[in-house]
């Protein structure tokens, strides 16, 4: 795998297309809105929705990252399967990581939705913690990506993509519960948590542990993702959504929320994953915590949420290369070592 065509070039796409160019990879960006004279690499615009534009494209590389928004992703990655390349995308949207899955049944290539922070970094996080243990009990893992100066009520920022911000808050999440596997609505088990002296709040959310619960049925007896934000976030969004009857719109609720939170450069990626089980005999607790803050890449400064969202599935995408990950059918995340991740080029930014 040497050349990759990379869709979408917002500020995770653009990062990650920067990414694999340091990691002497031939780069084709696509975004119908881009200046190619902004970037150190190839850039077109293509019409994504456009099938045979799109399979034009990919008889000339090797693999696709798709940083489009979710609802784009199953077209991308019909043309994609066809043409016989690797895919990978940042998804959080379930259905769309099925049908990619069905697609990995007959692809010739590697078919890896998923990878980015969460879906995808948390839960190669987890999955090493669980590894941990002779017996584990339960896994729960935490994101959130925040302003580090907050202000209003609300202590937010849209630096991810409102689109996938709302459907995380209102699609059902996928959870194990006393060795279950069932589905249970989002915004729902709020805890709060401290990271650092920090005062946090987390509730379920759709979509962040991607394949997880399928792997672990019957090995853990709860799993479950949740996402952190400053206290009394919840109560708001819930308001906005449910009381205001913004579910009903979902693509006005976006505009809305948009306009009103805009992005910040100073942000932060708070994680927190907690595992619990027994190792020779004895019950013991695992934790992996960290909070990530914007870093100088390629002479520029990059977000929080860019960065460790592109990092991912870059590190991914290395792995790929180098042969430490499989060439073809379905990638699950938690099939990811966490230490030969951080030991890949891009990977090591996560250990700054």
């Amino acid at each position: 795998m040497k050349s990759i065509a990379v869709l979408g070039l917002g500020k995770v796409g653009a990062l990650a297309a920067q990414l694999l160019v340091d990691s002497d990879f031939t780069v084709v960006g696509v975004d119908m809105n881009a200046n190619p004279e902004d970037h150190g690499y190839d850039v077109r615009k293509i019409d994504v929705t456009d099938a045979a534009a799109l399979g034009a494209l990919f008889g000339d590389v090797d693999a696709v990252l798709s940083c489009l928004p979710y609802h784009l992703n199953i077209g991308v990655s019909d043309v994609a399967h066809a043409a016989g390349i690797h895919y990978f995308d940042l998804t959080e949207d379930v259905p769309t990581t099925n049908h990619v899955r069905k697609l990995a049944e007959t692809s010739k290539g590697l078919m890896a939705p998923q990878c980015g922070l969460a879906p995808g970094f948390v839960g190669i996080v987890g999955a090493n913690l669980i590894e941990q243990f002779d017996e584990c009990r339960s896994c729960r893992m935490r994101v959130g990506a925040l302003p580090q100066n907050p202000t209003g009520l609300m202590g937010y920022a849209f630096n991810w993509s409102p689109e996938g911000v709302v459907n995380e808050y209102l699609n059902d999440c996928e959870v194990i519960e006393g060795g279950e596997r069932k589905m249970v609505s989002a915004m729902e088990w709020r805890e709060k948590i401290f990271i650092g002296g920090l005062e946090l709040e987390a509730f379920t959310t759709s979509g962040g542990l991607g394949t997880m619960c399928e792997t672990y049925l019957g090995r853990v007896a709860n799993m479950d993702y949740k996402t952190m934000r400053y206290p009394g976030h919840f109560d708001l969004m819930n308001f906005f959504f449910h009381e205001l009857l913004m579910r009903e719109d979902r693509q006005k609720a976006g505009e809305i929320l948009i306009n009103a939170k805009p992005p910040v450069d100073e942000d932060i990626v708070y994680v927190h994953v907690a595992a619990e089980g027994f190792i020779d005999g004895k019950l013991s607790r695992k934790e992996f915590v960290g909070g990530y803050k914007p870093l100088m890449i390629a002479g520029k400064s990059r977000t929080a949420i860019a960065w460790t969202t592109a990092g991912s599935v870059v590190a991914v995408i290395e792995m790929v290369r180098e042969g430490k990950l499989p060439s073809s059918g379905f990638l699950k995340q938690e099939d990811i070592s966490l230490s030969a991740l951080m030991e890949t080029r891009t990977g090591s930014f996560y250990t700054r």
